[in-house]
């Protein structure tokens, strides 16, 4: 059976992004899925005074071993003052230090949210951008404007960004079972 992993590009307790990631994982059928939380891989601050001193962080390389145990993401990006969550930003230099093409050519769904009309679209196009580089392939994208507008009792209330939803998960699916 094929692996998602999937994540929020955020530690929040209360991510809206980790609902949206859980919640399109629910669309996946015929996978193992495994949601991480980047809560539980806590990291310093990339510096290369930490890493010239202690080398890398055990979370860092424990993130990277779920990386290449799965056959594709599911990753929904937060946004703070319009870019990626320190977090997020920190984990992906931890990663590219160890290993510079994290995402090992595997198929991607992309997503973001906020609690906007913009969806996060900030961080999400920094994504889109940077994820390449360190190998991802992303092969389907989706943004949920609005979130507290449209997202309650866990799921998409709007029919059509459901259905949008829907459709990004098919196409990343559709991939991954080639």
């Amino acid at each position: 059976m094929k692996k998602i992993i999937a994540f929020a590009g955020s530690d929040s307790k209360t991510s809206i992004n980790k609902q949206l990631v859980t919640y399109a994982t629910t669309l996946t059928e015929g996978f193992e899925v495994e949601i991480l939380d980047l809560d539980h891989y806590p990291l310093p601050t990339y510096s290369v005074n930490i890493e010239n001193e202690s080398g890398f962080p055990e979370n860092a390389k424990l993130f990277l071993e779920k990386l290449k145990s799965a056959d594709g993401f599911i990753i929904s990006l937060a946004e703070h003052n319009n870019a990626y969550t320190a977090v997020f930003k920190s984990l992906m230099d931890w990663l590219s230090r160890i290993e510079l093409n994290f995402f090992f050519n595997k198929s991607m769904l992309l997503m973001s949210t906020s609690p906007g009309a913009r969806a996060g679209i900030s961080s999400f196009t920094m994504g889109k951008d940077r994820f390449p580089r360190h190998s991802a392939e992303i092969v389907s994208t989706f943004n949920l404007p609005s979130f507290y507008d449209n997202f309650k009792d866990d799921k998409i209330i709007d029919e059509a960004l459901n259905d949008e939803l829907i459709k990004a998960v098919e196409k990343f699916t559709s991939v991954l079972n080639k």
